[in-house]
């Protein structure tokens, strides 16, 4: 059975590469679906002009496909509601001068 909370583990791999941050701690994962052996990520990303959008994504299936039980992840983009840096825990924010 797969765990959300490794998927979260698997999804901390990837770094946004602006700010060095995995997707977990930027708040980036918006919702962690999980039917048996599918997982289906829904997440957003710092910006809609990002210009590594899709290897972020790439990577984040390719992260979430390493999990032990999971045969087959879909990563969905979304920009709604649009990501604020609210999102990242206050320590974080406060470590970033935000």
């Amino acid at each position: 059975m797969v765990a959300e909370a490794d998927v979260k583990k698997a999804l901390r791999k990837v770094k946004d590469p602006e700010l060095n941050l995995d997707l977990v701690v930027l708040g980036l994962i918006y919702d962690i679906r999980i039917d048996g052996g599918n997982v289906e990520v829904t997440m957003s990303l710092t910006s809609p002009m990002c210009p590594v959008a899709g290897e972020l994504l790439n990577q984040a299936r390719e992260a979430v496909e390493g999990v032990p039980g999971v045969e087959k992840a879909e990563v969905e983009l979304t920009f709604s509601p649009p990501w604020t840096a609210e999102r990242i825990p206050p320590t974080i924010r406060a470590a970033l001068g935000l």
